[in-house]
């Protein structure tokens, strides 16, 4: 089946018309009109630029923007009729441009092509919703230094191999959290660097002959700079693809934290309430309250991640310079900048709304006999080494299990069966309050560490903004 409409603009080389499925197979409009805005800077800039060096005039210039920021309130109203059959949003823009001016709108593309243009735009794109999810990420950053406000000397159990290994305090956990948060957010500024670099001028791919002054057009747009290389420029996703890295990275953080959510809101752990608003609730069984929101984020993470492998692909086997393959790197990159920024979002919201059950959490602390640790310290502070010591704490933790007792619960007799260094001070290291008190230094559990780390985290936070 062809089709009629044969309004393209490079029509001139072809002698029959496009196929109508092939159309509907090559076109990226559907999804490439999220670009719309900044397709429309990106030809303001360019138009500007264009009079600006003399190959428009100034009225010319001017009637094209006008028409553009026309272009631009139809689209916002919802009043732009996107074609198939002119492919994509930059074709469709300039079309109906020049509907709307005259012949003087297919001045436009003078010293451009496709190729620098859609690398353009997905920057312009790319650097305004990065700027957008670094607003979230402080947002959820914020939220997770309140709560360690709030619980810098709760004390909760802190895991290995998912098994009780030693006291903590709730704080101290979150801080946790932000730190992974902040190099997140510290990757992502470092991206947003890289993305920061114009390619418009470098035409298809070797530039063009036309007398155009790039830097002008960089500085109307806010680039930090011109790319060097036409034949890269047109053709080059790293961009892209380091962006979903580092939101699959991000994602991996979200996923963890969002995994200890899950376990903690378990009848089995019982250690935090997630509010109603990011729950919902079974068809069958009326007692369930699922983590939906924690449970969704983990499984996108997947997804997130599937996009950068796709982009991976897509790029390993592209000869220089732009390829139609390219076309396929956009809706991998909108997907994962929803997701990412819906995800954070969406955290940011829940986590100031948790219920931290602060005697439950430290109720489980007082399982697994979390303070062994401190009474193979506390012996070597004795005299004894630490192997030694390691091996006297393991008989003693035996026997407790024996027992069904925890070291705390033991008296001083019974301790000293496994080692004379043991006195009657030796309760004073097996309390939980004691245990994370002695970790007292930079990036310890105790309470004092943790009241100094959110001050810390604090400026570096107001420093990242």
């Amino acid at each position: 089946m062809k089709n009629s409409d044969n309004n393209k603009p490079w029509q001139g080389r072809f002698t029959a018309a496009t196929d109508a499925s092939v159309e509907a197979f090559t076109a990226s409009v559907g999804f490439d009109q999220r670009l719309y805005h900044h397709d429309i800077e990106g030809s303001i800039a360019h138009a500007s630029m264009l009079a600006h060096v003399g190959v428009i005039t100034d009225a010319e210039c001017k009637t094209i923007v006008d028409g553009l920021n026309d272009i631009r309130g139809e689209i916002e109203r919802g009043d732009f009729a996107w074609s198939v059959a002119l492919e994509d949003v930059h074709m469709n823009i300039e079309a109906r441009l020049t509907e709307r001016v005259g012949d003087v709108g297919k001045k436009l593309h003078t010293g451009r092509s496709r190729n620098d243009q859609v690398a353009t735009d997905i920057r312009l794109y790319l650097r305004d919703e990065i700027n957008a999810i670094c607003k979230e990420y402080m947002a959820l950053a914020n939220a997770l230094i309140d709560i360690a406000k709030k619980e810098s000397g709760t004390i909760m159990p802190g895991f290995t191999h998912l098994q009780v290994a030693q006291p903590v305090t709730l704080g101290h956990h979150v801080l946790a959290w932000f730190e992974m948060l902040v190099r997140d957010l510290q990757r992502m500024q470092d991206c947003k660097k890289r993305v920061n670099v114009m390619p418009l001028g470098s035409a298809a791919l070797a530039g063009t002959t036309y007398p155009i002054d790039r830097e002008y057009t960089a500085k109307l747009l806010g680039f930090d700079s011109v790319t060097e290389n036409s034949l890269d420029a047109v053709s080059d996703r790293d961009f892209a693809i380091e962006f979903v890295s580092a939101a699959s990275i991000t994602m991996m953080h979200l996923s963890r934290m969002s995994e200890e959510l899950i376990l903690w809101s378990s009848a089995q752990f019982d250690f935090i309430e997630i509010s109603d608003s990011y729950c919902t609730g079974s068809s069958i069984m009326p007692q369930k309250k699922n983590p939906d929101v924690p449970e969704l984020v983990r499984g996108k993470t997947g997804r997130v991640m599937g996009a950068l492998n796709g982009l991976l692909v897509l790029m390993k086997s592209q000869p220089l310079a732009y390829n139609k393959d390219n076309q396929e790197d956009k809706e991998p990159l909108f997907d994962t900048i929803d997701t990412l920024k819906g995800s954070l979002h969406l955290f940011a919201g829940m986590m100031p709304e948790i219920e931290f059950k602060r005697d439950n959490m430290k109720a489980a602390a007082l399982q697994g006999f979390s303070t062994a640790t401190d009474l193979a310290d506390y012996l070597v502070v004795k005299g004894a080494a630490f192997r030694d010591a390691h091996e006297i704490v393991g008989k003693a933790v035996r026997y407790g299990i024996d027992q069904g007792k925890d070291l705390s619960e033991m008296t001083t007799d019974e301790l000293k069966q496994f080692s004379d260094l043991i006195v009657d001070d030796v309760h004073d290291v097996l309390t939980l309050e004691g245990s994370v008190a002695a970790r007292n230094h930079i990036g310890g559990t105790a309470p004092a560490q943790v009241k100094a780390a959110i001050q810390r985290a604090e400026k570096r936070l107001a420093d990242l903004a």
